[in-house]
């Protein structure tokens, strides 16, 4: 049988699966909040699996490892995005989860506003949450329309239109429950089809062997197994330097605090499976599948390549092309859907947050004057996610870029709103001025450091972008800039709450205090600064060191992340904190008139 009719075949299927709960939700989400945060009732497994697929979705699967076969091991340091996405969770979920719980908020632009006391604040984040919804989602639609025309031979353009609007089906018509019920099948199909690629690959005749491959990696120039040097002074990257390597993933650590994010912590039941998701099915479970098999496929793609044996153009062509050159006919197909489901499970959530953020925070609130039904909310938040779809549609086709660097500058707008997410959770002291002229002066630091002068110090835009923004807002503050007493009132109420219901064990203290010494430690070593000794340090297993640092500081990475979310308490949450958050209610929004 052709190869390509498995594509069909396997396509087919999930299409009828993600229609059926698109329709599922269409017949039973009747109330606002249903549509828009499932009601507060994403279970357990939902969240697990769904969280962690939109997390890590099409620019892992396609543009990681043609990232890889470009730059070489040098860029495989971004595999520990596996780690700083969750460590951004770690920070913010479950206070996010708790603050939506007693105050009844429903985009984070409810939470903004209310703790900041200013509107303008509320504006900011729906401008973020826009430009990061159009560049990520257009992002995962390039990767799928060049899957699609490697595999089945659809043209780009038809291919791209085509998967779009499955997306936009089922997000349209089933809401955030549709789309998280969607990502369970979409985690699976992720990381299998990850796994299964890089399986083939590296097992393939073409490389004798581990062996084979191992002495194949000894011919690759330095430019590909080595970091270059700790800084670039000027514009542009300069190669992965060890500085962009940091910054860099501060702009993946953007992906969890996005507002995207914030808007689905509040739709979870429990904070339960967070430390979960954090530990186990990021840091290990994706980590496994980027560490090694994305690995195996972006440096076989250039041993290949060196070889004659593969010709690819740009980054984009590169998981195609194993597929098609590797992959038996069901596998395939299989894979292909791992591929289309790891694009899909970003594109669903983002565009579909993203309308709701939009609709309440502009339509519904300045347009209707807090005022209409819940279907009229329904039937608008559709719009505007229609809308966005369309948005990133067009970012996808007058896009010229590599498909991860897209993705960085999209998930920066995300970093920046640490900005926010660390006054209302944490207290970190700035008046409200302070916050709005660092978000809009962060923005334009964003922009400026991608389109105008791009990576100045090899400095990745997430890096400028936060940078300016904290400096913007302690500056206000430095200027002796106050918040009204009605705002100081306001926030001193948050923080006593929050430090009373979220306060840590005295065993939960003592692993934060160690976890203050150990993050940054981690974070220096594994992808600072400290990379540079990885270039020479240690081999193991046939591993070249870069690899072999990379492992080891991956391991650590997880001891890390379980010692931080489980026993320093980031991420778990007690009984009597649930009771609390259940009876300690505060509603401060309105959702509709009937």
């Amino acid at each position: 049988m052709d190869p390509k009719i498995w594509v069909w075949i396997f396509l087919a299927l999930y299409i009828i699966y993600c229609f059926w709960m698109g329709l599922k939700g269409f017949f039973s989400e009747k109330k606002a909040s249903g549509y828009a945060i499932a009601g507060r009732s994403i279970p357990f497994i939902a969240f697990l699996m769904a969280a962690t697929a939109a997390s890590f979705s099409g620019w892992t699967f396609i543009g990681h490892p043609g990232l890889i076969w470009k730059a070489g091991l040098v860029y495989a340091f971004a595999s520990f995005y596996v780690l700083t996405i969750p460590l951004t969770g770690a920070f913010f979920a479950k206070r996010n989860w708790l603050m939506g719980k007693r105050y009844g908020f429903i985009t984070p632009g409810d939470m903004f506003a209310y703790y900041y006391n200013n509107e303008a604040v509320r504006w900011l984040t729906v401008l973020a949450a826009f430009l990061y919804s159009i560049f990520y989602s257009g992002l995962q639609l390039i990767a799928a329309a060049k899957l699609f025309y490697w595999t089945a031979g659809v043209p780009e353009t038809i291919g791209l239109i085509f998967m779009a609007a499955i997306v936009w089906f089922y997000v349209v018509t089933g809401g955030l429950k549709a789309s998280t019920w969607v990502g369970v099948l979409q985690f699976c199909l992720l990381v299998g089809g990850i796994i299964l690629l890089g399986f083939y690959t590296i097992t393939s005749p073409l490389f004798g062997g581990w062996s084979g491959f191992v002495a194949s990696m000894s011919g690759l120039e330095d430019k590909y197994m080595k970091v270059p040097g700790l800084i670039h002074f000027g514009l542009g990257t300069g190669g992965w330097t060890a500085v962009m390597i940091l910054t860099y993933m501060f702009a993946l650590m953007g992906i969890q605090s996005s507002p995207a994010f914030t808007l689905w912590n509040f739709g979870i039941a429990s904070p339960k499976p967070l430390a979960w998701q954090q530990v186990f099915m990021s840091t290990f479970v994706v980590g496994l599948s980027l560490f090694f098999f994305t690995a195996f496929q972006g440096i076989g793609a250039r041993i290949l390549m060196m070889a004659g044996n593969l010709a690819p153009q740009v980054d984009g062509d590169v998981v195609p092309m194993l597929m098609t050159k590797f992959l038996p006919g069901p596998v395939l197909g299989l894979v292909f859907m791992g591929a289309i489901a790891a694009i899909h499970s970003t594109s669903a959530p983002y565009i579909g947050t993203g309308g709701t953020i939009i609709q309440r925070d502009v339509w519904w609130r300045y347009v209707r004057k807090q005022g209409g039904t819940h279907s009229e909310q329904i039937w608008t938040n559709r719009v505007f996610a229609t809308i966005l779809t369309v948005a990133a549609v067009v970012v996808s086709l007058t896009s010229t870029d590599a498909i991860v660097m897209i993705g960085g500058f999209a998930t920066a707008f995300g970093t920046i709103m640490y900005l926010c997410l660390l006054g209302v959770h944490w207290g970190f002291k700035f008046p409200s001025i302070g916050v709005v002229l660092g978000l809009i002066c962060a923005i334009i630091a964003c922009f400026l450091t991608y389109y105008v002068w791009k990576y100045p110090l090899s400095i990745h835009t997430a890096g400028w972008g936060i940078f300016v923004g904290l400096a913007v807002a302690y500056l206000c503050r430095g200027l002796g800039i106050k918040d009204n007493e009605e705002t100081i009132a306001r926030q001193k109420e948050i923080r006593e709450w929050l430090n009373s219901i979220d306060a840590p064990t005295e065993k939960g203290k003592r692993w934060r205090g160690y976890m203050k010494i150990i993050v940054p430690i981690w974070f220096f070593m594994a992808i600072g600064p400290g990379v540079l000794i990885g270039n020479n340090a240690i081999s193991f297993a046939g591993f070249p060191p870069i690899w072999s640092w990379q492992i080891i500081w991956w391991i650590l990475g997880i001891i890390m992340m379980w010692g931080l979310c489980f026993k320093a308490e980031m991420s778990t949450t007690s009984a009597e904190q649930i009771r609390r958050a259940d009876e300690e209610t505060m509603d401060v929004t309105k959702e509709a008139d009937d």
